[in-house]
């Protein structure tokens, strides 16, 4: 079993290196200019609803949860048709965020009370932190590579430290983007739930850097860079665990905070481009237009009736003759599924997903 140590027994000096300083400077830049273009965005539930699906996707698939995107969509908007198991724990996760979110936005710390929420709301459980032991991390072979902590005090004293280090900027001074760094490796090191590690420590990176004022939202998720960088983070993760490797680590993190920054500056860019495109072209085409509707057609990728008389305040019938006129009209494609009705945002589901949908 390895010994969990206080981060705050790490030098900060270790992380002032040419290298870091360079990259610590490229990232910084990179996450402050998506904080910008973020904020262009005027209704932020787009981003948090849209973006925060994608994250949840990728993030389950590290743990080996995998489903599609029209499964996700469809469970979202048609959560009594839906049967995908896996698609149903995906979209947890976008909820457990949001629970996150809400409490750290709240009283501006993030806490292990907060870990314990967004971990209940992942497992659909109330087991709280490990009580007991038997918990070991194994490759891909079977071969354990890791036992975290199996002790209750123990894991109970080493998350009491965590939770300094995230709120106390007393106790380590470094930049935030190291520290966030520093965090995710030991939280995954202390291991503290039976189940749902992996995702929760993920939410806490990005709940982390709101804190921080790093970012207003949670829109910039790793995820798809672990993912695609899977056998490196896994190494590395270790790496620092035997080889005291703590730059190698956080370089790591730098790379992705920033690879993963370009991506979703890219990404929020096109769908601004596709909201005031439909925002024109549906002002030109339709009377009924109004900016709450272009709100719900792009905070649900797949929409439905009942989502847009909730959001406009309008009849069914009222509903159904607006979206029925934009499928006809383009903006739109109308599927069944049952006996419910729902609607694509054709140039929404292309951008979210990288597959073409049909649309003209």
């Amino acid at each position: 079993m390895s010994e969990i140590q206080p981060l705050q027994s790490i030098s900060p000096d270790r992380f002032e290196s040419t290298a870091i300083l360079k990259k610590l400077a490229g990232t910084s830049r990179k996450l402050a200019e998506l904080k910008g273009v973020a904020a262009s965005i005027p209704n932020q539930n787009i981003l948090i609803n849209t973006l925060s699906i994608q994250e949840a996707k990728d993030s389950s698939a590290i743990e080996n949860i995998v489903t599609t995107h029209d499964d996700l969509y469809r469970g979202e908007t048609l959560p009594e048709s839906a049967g995908n198991a896996a698609a149903k724990e995906v979209l947890r996760y976008r909820e457990a965020l949001r629970i996150g979110h809400a409490q750290v936005q709240s009283s501006g710390l993030l806490t292990i009370n907060t870990m314990v929420a967004i971990q209940a709301a992942l497992e659909q459980n109330s087991a709280g932190l490990r009580k007991l032991p038997g918990t070991t991390l194994q490759d891909g072979t079977g071969r354990v590579v890791y036992t975290p902590p199996q002790d209750q005090a123990t894991i109970v004293s080493a998350m009491g430290d965590l939770e300094r280090f995230m709120n106390d900027d007393s106790v380590f001074d470094a930049d935030p983007l190291i520290k966030m760094a520093l965090i995710h490796h030991q939280f995954e090191s202390i291991h503290p739930f039976y189940d749902g590690n992996g995702r929760t420590g993920r939410i806490v990176n990005v709940l982390y850097l709101v804190k921080e004022c790093l970012l207003d939202n949670p829109v910039l998720y790793l995820s798809r860079h672990i993912v695609r960088t899977k056998a490196e983070y896994y190494r590395l993760l270790q790496d620092a665990r035997e080889k005291d490797a703590w730059e190698d680590w956080v370089l790591y993190i730098l790379r992705a905070v920033e690879s993963t920054a370009g991506d979703t500056i890219e990404t929020i860019a096109r769908i601004r481009t596709a909201l005031m495109e439909y925002k024109h072209g549906i002002r030109e085409k339709h009377r009924f237009y109004s900016q709450d509707l272009i709100n719900n057609l792009f905070s649900h990728p797949y929409t439905r009736i009942e989502f847009v008389v909730r959001d406009l305040h309008v009849s069914r019938l009222t509903a159904t003759k607006y979206l029925d006129e934009l499928s006809a009209s383009g903006f739109l494609r109308k599927e069944r599924s049952g006996r419910a009705n729902f609607y694509i945002n054709i140039a929404l589901v292309e951008i979210l997903t990288g597959i073409e949908t049909g649309g003209e």
